[in-house]
């Protein structure tokens, strides 16, 4: 297990003073990017083979958003890893170790150069300290969108400030940009985000939005190609 502790502060905050699902979003990264420095075997093969984990798929359950001030620690574990794809837990507590957010993610492993999955030794998955899987609910990973009724809205050009080190759009940026689209009023219980097709610097997305009786889905796409899908539940 890996452990961040974070503070809601003004930045991260919302107009009624609750923590933004983006900045929740953000403090997850964070914990889950700097998990690798305690993993020195996994840290050293990525480093020689010139490779790194992107994200897929991540759900998210909204359990209580917290205020505020209010002190968080954010955990993260893996609990199965595959040849090109690894699981984790990230939680989201509060002071008193009450859960704000249950998320699962599913990442890839990935070629720098070129941006094709490759495997990783059976030495690498031995060395990594593998944790129970957390309770939570578990749903699909890959997000099905009705094939008519989608609303298209203003394009949205992206931005220096979207891109992250990888040279695209990072993930949590996605899930800011969808969330524009969303009733005033809607209140966020659950998230799934599949990620496709990585968009980058110069790129202009299409939103299409898909309203259920349920959730609100937003289908973020660079041409034909669909760089993420994002449900609102």
């Amino acid at each position: 297990m890996y452990s961040l502790d974070f503070k809601v502060t003004t930045s991260s905050c919302d107009s009624e003073g609750r923590l933004k699902l983006y900045s929740a979003l953000q403090m997850m990264q964070d914990c889950s990017e700097m998990w690798i420095d305690t993993e020195p075997t996994v840290q050293q093969f990525f480093a020689r083979e010139n490779m790194t984990q992107l994200l897929v798929a991540r759900q998210v359950e909204v359990m209580r958003v917290p205020r505020f001030k209010e002190q968080l620690t954010v955990t993260t574990t893996v609990y199965e890893v595959k040849p090109m794809f690894g699981f984790r837990n990230t939680f989201i507590y509060d002071a008193q170790h009450r859960p704000c957010y249950r998320t699962w993610s599913m990442g890839a492993f990935v070629d720098k150069a070129n941006g094709h999955l490759r495997r990783i030794d059976d030495e690498v998955i031995q060395s990594l300290n593998i944790e129970p899987k957390l309770d939570m609910t578990y749903r699909d990973r890959r997000i099905i969108l009705p094939k008519q009724g989608g609303e298209q809205g203003q394009p949205i050009a992206v931005m220096r400030a979207d891109i992250d080190y990888n040279r695209h759009v990072n993930n949590a940026n996605y899930v800011r940009m969808a969330m524009e689209l969303l009733p005033t009023d809607f209140v966020v219980r659950d998230l799934r985000v599949e990620y496709r097709v990585p968009a980058r610097l110069g790129d202009v997305l299409t939103p299409t939005v898909y309203h259920g009786d349920q959730a609100v889905s937003v289908a973020l796409a660079v041409g034909d190609e669909v760089c993420a899908i994002i449900e609102f539940a």
